[in-house]
């Protein structure tokens, strides 16, 4: 997965975001994303990391992404 197909899922997921997205090997499937979105208000952190990991769901269960910080 390019690091522009993981910025496309989170803007979908996420409209009018800021979003950032790092590559953390050069290898494409361990990353670290940033996503400021008003989504996220009242949430807590576990419930934010939740709601990212799902829009990642089938790329993490196929190993596309095989690790996702935030």
């Amino acid at each position: 997965m390019t690091q522009e197909m993981m910025i496309q899922k989170l803007a979908q997921a996420y409209p009018n975001s800021n979003i950032q997205v790092f590559d953390l090997t050069g290898t494409q499937d361990h990353w670290e994303v940033s996503v400021g979105s008003k989504a996220f208000a009242g949430k807590t952190r576990i419930q934010q990391h939740q709601d990212i990991m799902t829009v990642f769901a089938a790329e993490l269960k196929t190993g596309e992404v095989h690790a996702l910080s935030m």
